[in-house]
């Protein structure tokens, strides 16, 4: 489990991508906890977000796939709307050890 950035670099309500020994993944904060995920859309197996960092819809509270618009709990990664409905994303273990965040890949 690599530590991937400080938790203060990820501040309440954003989302943040990265790449890791070819792994895409991306985490978010919602409410103080952290998501963490697997950058890759359950319906087409493309990467979710349109821009650097961008992956939830306009409101902040879903996570959306830029490709199709589908739509994902960011709690559960459980897709709400779009072609995948009742699909997931899938999770990655994180946490926050000594101000670092890692994540289980």
């Amino acid at each position: 489990m690599p530590a991937i950035c400080k938790d203060s670099d990820l501040q309440e309500g954003q989302s943040r991508g990265f790449e890791l020994d070819g792994h895409s993944f991306f985490i978010v904060r919602q409410q103080g906890t952290l998501y963490a995920y697997r950058n890759h859309c359950p319906h087409l197996g493309v990467n979710l977000e349109w821009m650097p960092d961008q992956f939830l819809d306009s409101d902040g509270r879903l996570i959306q796939c830029a490709m199709h618009g589908a739509l994902f709990l960011i709690e559960s990664g459980y897709c709400v709307s779009g072609p995948c409905t009742g699909q997931s994303l899938t999770p990655l273990p994180c946490e926050v050890r000594d101000d670092d965040i890692w994540v289980e890949l």
